[in-house]
């Protein structure tokens, strides 16, 4: 029986980012009315985990908004990260907070994060397309960053951004490159806010997407994350048969997901284990 891993995301610091990233709806530049707020409580957070691992939950990510990660933000995700450890040692905890030096990453490592998320988001090629305000090769830079101290690197990307078929290829060799431990597949939503205004995938298209992915990152969890709902609706069978490892249990960073209740009840129809991301996939670095 194949085993399938759940992820969960809590947004802990949302909106007001000064990038221009052109598929992100937390942009200040495109006015698309996202909740703003700053440092959710610890409390609040903590209470999200237990209930996501309840359902079965064994990855939570903290994800940050902005381009990266200052004292004050990095001083705040530790904390967080030591209180969830504290009450949920087994839970794989993953941060996404954008640009990150080394001497961050260690501070992360050592109050409890396992593993950063850094997207490349599209090819180096395709990069210019969709920001101007940081560059692909400070993306790359922090995932080199996060594989050098030790923690385990999650990073993948959007499919849908207006690339062409070889500037997926592209995308899926920087990351195989990089060797995730984990890579997260998104496809993009429109929102008419964006500037973006590329259509959703159609399912054929998404397909395609998983299966080279699959083929090119044969080491790492790949996890469908964003659009799963949208491009894949209530007929979710093929991505695990076309080699996805893990989804997103719950909601997304500024969209809402499928109830974890409708999601368990999909696996069990497919007759798909619910695996633990550090019992069953070594994690130690």
């Amino acid at each position: 029986m194949k085993k399938v891993f759940l992820c969960s995301i809590s947004n802990v610091t949302s909106g007001a980012c000064k990038e221009d990233c052109a598929y992100c709806t937390q942009s200040l530049k495109y006015h698309t009315n996202v909740k703003i707020y700053k440092n959710k409580p610890k409390e609040e957070v903590l209470k999200e985990a237990k209930i996501l691992a309840k359902f079965g939950a064994s990855g939570f990510c903290l994800v940050t908004s902005g381009l990266g990660l200052d004292s004050k933000k990095c001083e705040y995700v530790a904390s967080l990260a030591s209180y969830i450890k504290a009450e949920l040692p087994q839970m794989l905890l993953i941060a996404c907070c954008g640009q990150a030096d080394k001497d961050s990453l260690r501070y992360l490592k050592e109050n409890g994060i396992d593993s950063y998320n850094h997207n490349l988001e599209s090819a180096k090629s395709n990069f210019a397309n969709i920001c101007t305000t940081h560059s692909f090769e400070s993306r790359v830079e922090t995932c080199q960053n996060v594989l050098s101290v030790g923690l385990k690197l999650c990073s993948g990307g959007i499919f849908g951004l207006g690339e062409n078929m070889d500037q997926r290829i592209e995308l899926l060799k920087s990351l195989k490159e990089l060797n995730p431990h984990s890579s997260p597949i998104n496809f993009f939503i429109p929102n008419p806010a964006l500037p973006i205004k590329e259509k959703v995938l159609n399912r054929d298209e998404a397909l395609e997407c998983i299966i080279l992915a699959r083929e090119m990152l044969r080491d790492s969890i790949l996890m469908l994350a964003g659009g799963r709902e949208v491009v894949f609706g209530d007929n979710q069978k093929e991505i695990f048969d076309y080699g996805i490892d893990a989804v997103v249990l719950g909601n997304y960073l500024t969209t809402d997901g499928d109830t974890p209740n409708k999601d368990l009840l999909m696996l069990q129809k497919y007759n798909l284990k619910i695996g633990h991301l550090i019992q069953d996939r070594q994690c130690s670095a």
